[in-house]
């Protein structure tokens, strides 16, 4: 399977994984490139998904991408799964601290 398609499935799955925890998600648009067209669009306002589906990669290249891509308004998230393990999120520190700190309490 080439990098291309093994991209597409990785976007599909995470897709549907988003899907499935209640977040409207599909892949994104992706022969236009660039800020309009993360990896993965959902309704979550104000985040820009990028997908790695691989087994070993650069997880500080992948912030940089997704962070020049999401632009200043919107959070950066990569989310990275390899084989027979689980989906995690890389972002920005700050990111998450903003989000943990406006979490409604309750």
């Amino acid at each position: 399977m080439n990098s291309r398609e093994k991209g597409k499935r990785g976007e599909l799955e995470l897709a549907e994984f988003l899907r499935e925890r209640g977040i409207e998600a599909r892949r994104g648009i992706q022969f236009k490139g660039g800020a309009d067209s993360p990896d993965v669009v959902t309704d979550l306002p104000g985040v820009h998904f990028e997908c790695k589906r691989v087994e070993q990669g650069s997880l500080y290249a992948w912030l940089a991408q997704a962070t020049r891509d999401a632009g200043d308004s919107r959070i950066p998230v990569v989310a990275h799964r390899r084989s027979r393990q689980d989906w995690v999120a890389i972002l920005p520190l700050d990111a998450l601290i903003s989000l943990l700190k406006d979490r409604p309490n309750g």
